[in-house]
């Protein structure tokens, strides 16, 4: 019989051993998730409808937002459940979809990033050829491919 085995499932780590402190834990994270989806969600609301947001640096903006969410989608609610049932087990897969979506997250938001941070270089250094590189066609034009 030869010796094998396979994973099925992880335990994670608890944050706390007691049942109130795992309540807190999960009020916690309901606070900060709730606080984190309605300010990008208000990020969002406002960019969308606002026309006179409708610039470059808005558009990166209502897009950083949409990231965060993605981000913090992620990992907080397995978080939030395992604090309120008192479970430790995430699944092989469910792991590694956890870990896939965040780096993907992580990765687009810093590439958006960089890119932001090139918007406000050429807005500072080259103000004069800023509405030609990144005028408000570049926005129409993203907004029609996306």
């Amino acid at each position: 019989m030869p010796n094998s085995s396979s994973i099925s499932e992880f335990l994670l780590l608890a944050l706390a051993d007691t049942r109130q402190l795992q309540l807190l834990h999960f009020w916690l994270f309901l606070g900060i998730y709730l606080a984190a989806l309605l300010g990008n969600g208000l990020i969002s609301t406002a960019v969308a409808y606002d026309q006179r947001l409708h610039t470059p640096m808005y558009f990166f903006l209502l897009n950083l937002a949409l990231l965060d969410l993605g981000c913090i989608s992620t990992t907080l609610p397995k978080a939030m459940a395992n604090a309120l049932w008192d479970t430790r087990a995430i699944s092989y897969a469910g792991c590694a979809a956890q870990v896939f979506f965040y780096v993907f997250f992580i990765s687009a938001e810093y590439s958006l990033l960089t890119v932001m941070s090139y918007d406000r270089f050429v807005a500072i250094y080259k103000p004069l050829q800023y509405g030609i590189l990144l005028g408000s066609r570049a926005c129409s034009h993203s907004e029609e491919l996306g």
